[in-house]
């Protein structure tokens, strides 16, 4: 197999059937090694060298492209050639010893407690009929009490809601399953919903396997949708919905049992992350907290 194309599909195959790669994680891979090809231009994948991958990177950061892009990009150059390497299609691993630049670490933006309370009062209003009121209920208060991402929020089965269910299981990267507990608000709007949901599809002679039915393609409320949807519930809760994002209450979530006495273990299961070191990030949002607190607080601040 000597071209760099076809190996390229090899890799994605090979991934997907591996790891379970998610589409979104393919799709990212692809795109990066395709802007890679086309900055080689008449040197292939096949026979792109390291000094290749430097200049890569080098008119990246010329670019301005920010380092976690760059470093992103260079994760998918290195997984692919160690791919190939292993495969034998290669004598030599051209990135295997290429270090990318360092992403700095941003602490992920969260809300305060007083904020999540305004956001769920603003979805139990928000709507143009009772209908939607009871899904943008269910949906705000499903995602703060899980700490889910939104992708795995939207995709819900309604089979794993019925029976009034103390906990969900979910789905998550890489087809990882766990499990999550509901807290008696979320369980009380994810009740109402199913009521309203039935209703609406009885009355319109329909069927659906979603929590959260839709038209779109996929048969369920989308990612996007739910992204506009927060942009008008933050505004009307009166928050800053141009920094919010479907991840922002996620954070909250982990954020918020940080600092009522979780542990990381227990909040690396509940997100579904598959290293404990990516949990470990919530920590320092919780120093950063502190420390505004005695700064701002303290009477001899």
């Amino acid at each position: 197999m000597a071209s760099g194309a076809n190996w390229v599909g090899a890799f994605l195959s090979a991934i997907a059937a591996e790891a379970g790669a998610a589409a979104n994680t393919l799709s990212a891979y692809r795109h990066d090694l395709e802007d890679f090809s086309a900055h080689l231009g008449a040197t292939t994948l096949a026979g792109a060298s390291r000094a290749d991958i430097e200049g890569y990177l080098s008119a990246l950061a010329g670019n301005g492209l920010a380092p976690s892009t760059r470093a992103r990009r260079l994760s998918s150059i290195r997984q692919f050639y160690r791919f190939v390497f292993q495969e034998g299609w290669r004598g030599d691993n051209p990135a295997g010893e290429l270090r990318g630049p360092g992403a700095s670490t941003r602490l992920p933006k969260t809300l305060s407690l007083v904020e999540v309370e305004a956001l769920l009062a603003a979805a139990r209003r928000y709507g143009r009929s009772a209908h939607e009121r009871a899904r943008n209920t269910c949906l705000f208060e499903l995602l703060y009490a899980t700490g889910m991402r939104v992708s795995e929020l939207v995709a819900l089965p309604e089979a794993a809601a019925r029976g009034n269910p103390a906990m969900l299981l979910v789905r998550g990267k890489g087809g990882r399953e766990r499990m999550v507990p509901l807290s008696p608000p979320a369980q009380a709007a994810l009740a109402e919903w199913l009521v309203a949901r039935d209703a609406q599809l009885a009355e319109k002679h329909q069927k659906s396997r979603a929590l959260f039915p839709s038209r779109a393609k996929a048969g369920h409320f989308t990612r996007v949708g739910f992204f506009l949807l927060l942009k008008d519930v933050a505004l009307a809760a009166g928050l800053n919905h141009e920094k919010l994002s479907p991840h922002t209450l996620r954070h909250a979530f982990a954020t918020h049992l940080l600092a009522n006495g979780a542990d990381l273990r227990s909040i690396q299961m509940l997100l579904g992350h598959a290293d404990v070191s990516t949990t470990e990030i919530y920590t320092h949002v919780l120093d950063e907290t502190l420390k505004s607190l005695v700064l701002t607080k303290h009477p001899l601040a």
